[in-house]
Parts: C-alpha cells; structure tokens; sequence
C-alpha cells in the first residue's frame, strides 16, 4: 500500500502538468528519464528527444514569452518526478515558483532538448 502524501501530490502534480502540455499521459516520457531507466543516459537518445517534439502537436507551437512559459512548466513537472521524493521540491515551493518571473531561454526554443531541462533541474535547487 502507498502511503498518501505531499511528495505523492507533488508527482501527481509533475504527471499532470506534462499530461496537459504533451496532450497525453506522460509514462513513456517519465520511463525514459535517466533516474527511471539508469543512472546514466544512453547520449545519442536523450540527446535526440526534443522539447518540441513531446508538446501537444495538436496545438500551434509556442511563441514569444509562450516558449518561455512553457519550458519553466515542463522544468518544474520534472523537478517533481525526481525518482527520490526528498529532492522534489514541496507544493508549497511549486506554488512560489509558478509566481516568480520566468528567467529568458539560454537556448533556442526548437533546439532544447529533454536532457538539457532534466539536466537543469539536477543542477539548481528548483
């Protein structure tokens, strides 16, 4: 039985949000995050999945401050998948984030890669 609480809504929460963006359940996503699979990536793959790529396609693509928006929203949904609950960040954390103002791209928008954010998100305390 799993016991109910704060880190369990917080991965609720990941799941979730990546569910909106990607139009779909996230699992395939979550599964190929290197803490999932191995605690090394194989490069060639996580280099080669796409922020782009995983967005609803349904959907026109993001522009403007849109593309900022959207890569701090899947940071943040996979700063709460973190495969150990005491490194995902608390909803009360979450909450002040999603209030802060969002810090510009480093990258171009359609070159950003999976890897590159869960990268990120390992470095910072999101």
């Amino acid at each position: 039985m799993v016991e109910v609480n704060e880190n369990c809504d917080v991965y609720s929460f990941g799941v979730l949000t990546l569910e909106v963006i990607m139009g779909n359940h996230p699992g395939s996503l979550i599964t190929s995050l290197p803490s999932y699979s191995s605690p090394s990536w194989s490069k060639p793959v996580a280099d080669s999945i796409l922020l782009k790529d995983v967005l609803d396609q349904r959907l026109p693509p993001p522009r403007n401050q849109l593309m900022v928006e959207v890569v701090f929203m899947v940071k943040l949904a996979l700063s709460c998948l973190r495969i150990s609950p005491k490194l995902r960040p608390t909803m009360k954390q979450v909450s002040a984030d999603l209030s802060k103002e969002k810090p510009p791209l480093q990258n171009q928008f359609y070159k950003i890669t999976v890897r590159e954010l869960f990268d990120d998100i390992n470095k910072s305390t999101f």
